[in-house]
């Protein structure tokens, strides 16, 4: 199975970011095997970057997503893909991943901001 990370960096030794929408990147990370792959966030306009994001990682087609915070606009995107999305994650990609492979992450069913 293949999750995606919002990421400071492009290794899983980089922290998560909070920020979905402007993550400079997205690991794309291969649970069996723990390889990544890093994705540039090339979202760069003054609004609708989580929409951006949200549809640049959803053409990897991960079944979950890992970051700190998703707005409305992104989460209705991923939801719409299939993307199960866990919000308030936070330290390093690789830590991240261990929770959410220990089972100590759960999905929501809501964004956890609210849209400017």
């Amino acid at each position: 199975m293949k999750i995606a990370v919002s990421a400071r960096g492009q290794n899983l030794e980089a922290q998560v970011d909070p920020r979905f929408g402007r993550a400079p990147y997205f690991l794309l990370v291969d649970l069996d095997t723990m390889e990544c792959q890093a994705v540039s966030n090339q979202a760069s306009t003054p609004q609708g970057a989580g929409i951006q994001a949200a549809t640049l990682v959803a053409r990897y087609q991960p079944a979950v997503l890992l970051t700190g915070n998703c707005g409305p606009n992104a989460f209705k995107v991923l939801k719409t893909a299939g993307i199960r999305v866990i919000v308030g994650v936070t330290g390093k990609v690789k830590e991240a991943v261990q929770s959410y492979q220990a089972g100590t992450l759960k999905p929501t069913d809501r964004p956890n901001v609210s849209s400017l």
